[in-house]
């Protein structure tokens, strides 16, 4: 679901990410407990830290386990392999998909999963709950990361926070007047700019419209864009078959959407703060706006496999992507918040994270991070069942015609 995430990082690696932001401060004293309904496999979490395997084999996102051989200047694995002894061995993960897939093989000790991979992983038993008293610099991680319905279950933590973005509406200011303020942009009115509304292109787009309809048709009831029933679900199917008839281009690649926005092509659509970012550095005449109705977003986690055959390394390994200078690293790589508070201190960029609200709680609480929709009803409705993600995925092909 999480598509060409690496689009991103590989624009990252050639120079594109001129990112700007600085930190805020939040509450860490508490903690959201996740809410999902189902109970996942009996598995139990790691009780100590062992001694070091030698090796740790890690599924990621194109810019999350950088070793200098893309630019020698950007390394935080060489001295992970060094102070641990752990070699680390990547492979890069495309889609959520594929992640889930190569999960399953039993080869991997962890995965830098997305929000619409992790549920699926903890159903089928292919990721462990995580012991987070092993990874010490887990206290810093901000307080809203933890224990969310897409990282824990009951309570129990499956992950660990890596980072997170918001998903914004990004316009051309010489094409689109006024300023737009809400999603109905893209939606209600998106006839006035038909054939230049661009859209994400991935079955996660429908909570998008889910999202929209929640504040714009309340008798549908909608509190959680990720759970819908068979009715929601199919008003927000029907609002984005609509909206096709305006989209000129669904974008699941990085450059391509920057190079629209510059082209003309585009004019007005989703985007992701760092791509905003890379299209001004560009001199693309756009902004962008976290809408009057929220959005929604991405939150990664580092989720151990069941089946770990290096299960410290890759303890090791998960403490040391969130420790505060490497999270820092990777978040301005990147393009993303850090999850870790004390990041903010070693951005090279020390407006980073206030562009990036990296602790800014008040920003985060309108944005609705990616679930994994399953049956059991994310918004803890017991009387219907929800569509799952494989019904998003049939629908999303049929949206597109």
């Amino acid at each position: 679901m999480r598509l060409h995430r690496s689009s991103r990082a590989a624009a990252s690696a050639v120079g594109v990410l001129l990112l700007a932001t600085a930190c805020g401060s939040s509450d860490t004293t508490s903690s959201a407990p996740g809410s999902t309904g189902f109970t996942p496999p009996e598995l139990t979490a790691q009780k100590t830290l062992g001694k070091s395997e030698g090796q740790v084999n890690l599924i990621a996102w194109a810019g999350y386990a950088e070793d200098g051989s893309n630019d020698p200047a950007v390394d935080w694995v060489t001295d992970f392999e060094k102070q641990t002894g752990c070699q680390v061995n990547t492979k890069i993960g495309g889609t959520s998909d594929e992640m889930v897939s190569l999960m399953k093989t039993g080869q991997y000790d962890a995965v830098s999963a997305s929000g619409d991979a992790s549920l699926r992983l903890i159903a089928s038993g292919d990721a462990a709950p995580v012991n987070t008293d092993l990874v010490p610099n887990y206290k810093d991680v901000t307080f809203d990361l933890k224990k969310q319905k897409w990282n824990s279950v009951k309570d129990v933590p499956y992950g660990i926070p890596h980072g997170r973005g918001a998903n914004l509406l990004m316009y051309n200011t010489k094409e689109v007047s006024p300023a737009p303020t809400s999603w109905s942009a893209v939606f209600d009115k998106s006839s006035a700019y038909k054939g230049k509304v661009t859209a994400y292109d991935s079955p996660i787009y429908i909570a998008d419209a889910a999202l929209y309809l929640m504040a714009t048709r309340p008798s549908l009831g909608i509190k959680d864009p990720y759970a819908l029933d068979q009715e929601q679900f199919d008003a927000a199917v029907a609002l984005l078959k609509e909206q096709n008839t305006n989209v000129g281009e669904y974008w699941s690649d990085y450059l391509k959407e920057v190079s629209a926005f510059k082209s003309g092509n585009s004019v007005i659509g989703t985007t992701w703060q760092v791509i905003l970012n890379a299209a001004q550095a560009e001199n693309a005449p756009v902004k962008a706006v976290l809408p009057d109705e929220g959005s929604t977003g991405w939150s990664d986690t580092w989720m151990i496999s069941a089946k770990a055959k290096h299960p410290n390394c890759a303890y090791k390994w998960m403490n040391w992507i969130i420790s505060p200078k490497v999270n820092a690293q990777v978040a301005e790589y990147f393009g993303e918040a850090p999850s870790n508070e004390k990041a903010c201190a070693y951005t090279t960029d020390e407006d980073f994270c206030t562009t990036y609200h990296a602790t800014d709680a008040l920003y985060w609480e309108g944005v609705h991070f990616w679930t994994t929709p399953i049956e059991e009803c994310l918004d803890e409705r017991t009387d219907v069942k929800c569509v799952p993600y494989t019904k998003w995925a049939q629908a999303w092909t049929e949206i597109k015609g």
